[in-house]
C-alpha cells in the first residue's frame, strides 16, 4: 500500500499537458528541425559534404531521425483522450485509459552511475569562470606538423610550414580533452594543459566552444528521459558553436559558404572572441536547464 501511495504522489507532481498542448509541442519540434534537417538529408543523399552538420551527426552519435522524434521528458503526463495512436513513438511510455507518461521503472539502473557523473560535470563546469583566450587554436593543433591531414578532402588555407608558424606564434591553451586528444603528437607538448580522460571534470570550463557544443551530447544521451524541447535547444547551440569552430579553423570552407574567421590576425581574434562570448552567454541557461533536468530525472529514478 505504501509503495502505491508513493507512486501516486510521484504522479501528482507531474506536469500535465492536454492533447492540444503536447501535439503542438511535438509538431513545432518536427517543423523547426525539418527546416534544417530536410535540406541536409537531401544534400547527404547526393553525397555532398557539410562540415558542420556532418560533424554533429557523425561525431555525436544521434541520428537525424532520432533528433526528429519528440519526447516530453520525465515528469510530464500527456492526456491523450483515447487517441493513443497519436502519442510519441517512445517505447518507455506507460499508457493508461487517459494519460501517457515516461515510467521511471523503465530507466536502466546501470545508467545511474553515468547519469550522476554527467550531472556532476555539468555542475562543475557551470560554476567556473569562463576562459576566452584559446582563439580556436585546437583545430590548428590537429594539423600541426601532421603526416596526414584528418579531413584531406577539404583544402587548407595555408601551407604546412605556414600553419606551423601560426601555431608556434600563439600560446596553445586548450582545456577540453576531447579536442586535445586529436592534437598531433607534435602539438600536444605545446598545450599549456596536459589533459587526460581522468581529469576531464577538472578542466572543463564554460567559455570553451566545445564544452558548449557538448551540452547537446549530454542532453541526447538521456533521450527520451530529457525532453526533446531541451535537446533541440542544445542542438541549436551546438550548430552555432560548430559553425564558428569551422570558420576559425585552418580549412578553406568558402565552397561550403563559410567565410573564415582569420584568427591569425588581430582583427580575426577579436571577431572570434566576440562569437565565443556570445556562445557562452547563450550556453549558460541551456546548461542550467539541463542540470535541472538531470536533477529531476535523478529524483524520479534514484
Amino acid at each position: 500500500m505504501q509503495m502505491q501511495q508513493d507512486v501516486l504522489s510521484d504522479r501528482r507532481t507531474a506536469q500535465i499537458l492536454s492533447f492540444d498542448e503536447w501535439s503542438e509541442k511535438m509538431n513545432h519540434h518536427r517543423t523547426s528541425l525539418g527546416r534544417i534537417l530536410n535540406p541536409y538529408l537531401k544534400k547527404r543523399s547526393e553525397q555532398k559534404k557539410d562540415p558542420v552538420l556532418d560533424f554533429l551527426f557523425e561525431y555525436y552519435k544521434f541520428r537525424p531521425s532520432h533528433l526528429m522524434r519528440w519526447s516530453p521528458g520525465i515528469g510530464v503526463d500527456l492526456l491523450h483522450g483515447g487517441q493513443q495512436d497519436q502519442l510519441p513513438e517512445v517505447s518507455e511510455l506507460s499508457v493508461n485509459d487517459d494519460t501517457a507518461y515516461l515510467d521511471p521503472k523503465f530507466f536502466p539502473e546501470k545508467r545511474l552511475r553515468a547519469t550522476r557523473w554527467i550531472h556532476e560535470l555539468l555542475v562543475k563546469t557551470n560554476s567556473r569562470k569562463p576562459f576566452f583566450g584559446c582563439f580556436g587554436m585546437h583545430e590548428w593543433a590537429m594539423v600541426y606538423r601532421a603526416e596526414g591531414v584528418r579531413h584531406s578532402q577539404v583544402p587548407l588555407r595555408f601551407s604546412d610550414d605556414k600553419i606551423a608558424e601560426i601555431v608556434e606564434s600563439r600560446p596553445v591553451l586548450c582545456t577540453h580533452f576531447d579536442a586535445y586528444r586529436f592534437f598531433t603528437d607534435a602539438a600536444k607538448p605545446l598545450n599549456k594543459h596536459q589533459l587526460t580522460r581522468d581529469t576531464f571534470q577538472d578542466t572543463e570550463q564554460p567559455g570553451c566552444i566545445h564544452s558548449n557544443m557538448d551540452i547537446y551530447k549530454w542532453a541526447y544521451k538521456l533521450y527520451p528521459w530529457i525532453s526533446s524541447d531541451l535537446i533541440r535547444e542544445a542542438f541549436s547551440l551546438a550548430l552555432e558553436a560548430r559553425t564558428i569552430d569551422m570558420k576559425a579553423s585552418p580549412y578553406d570552407l568558402l565552397d561550403h559558404g563559410l567565410e573564415p574567421i582569420k584568427i591569425e590576425t588581430e582583427a580575426g581574434r577579436k571577431e572570434y572572441l566576440q562569437h565565443q562570448t556570445d556562445i557562452w552567454e547563450k550556453g549558460k541557461p541551456v546548461r542550467q536547464k539541463l542540470i535541472e533536468a538531470y536533477e529531476k530525472l535523478l529524483d524520479f529514478v534514484d
